[in-house]
């Protein structure tokens, strides 16, 4: 029965993976549709959840404006990412950042993780 899923989900997969860990300070370019234009919209954040799979998968997304957090969940495969960068590798040692939620000002900074280099 999980196959049969699988095998319709592959054709809702993107071709382009978008390669982010949790921790991972990340900008999100998202398509917006205002009438019949477009244009891209940036959510920067704090990635602080990753939950499901497939075609399910979705993303959670952190930042603070105007002294306020504001969260917001992406989901993974979506036509409406435009594309993702990863501006900064945080430290972590857990799977869900829901502690963030809970702190303000400089104590919400994660360590910075070094980026693994490749002996050739």
């Amino acid at each position: 029965m999980s196959n049969l899923i699988e095998l319709a989900e592959q054709s809702s997969l993107r071709e382009d993976t978008l390669e982010f860990e949790i921790g991972d300070t990340v900008d999100v370019h998202t398509r917006i549709l205002e009438g019949n234009k477009e244009r891209i919209q940036v959510f920067t954040g704090v990635v602080i959840a990753r939950r499901g799979a497939g075609t399910r998968e979705t993303f959670t997304v952190r930042r603070i404006v105007a002294g306020e957090g504001v969260e917001r969940t992406f989901p993974t495969n979506s036509p409406k990412i435009a594309k993702l960068d990863v501006k900064r590798h945080g430290r972590v040692r857990r799977a869900k950042l829901f502690y963030l939620r809970d702190r303000v000002g400089k104590a919400t900074r994660l360590a910075e993780r070094r980026a693994k280099v490749s002996k050739d």
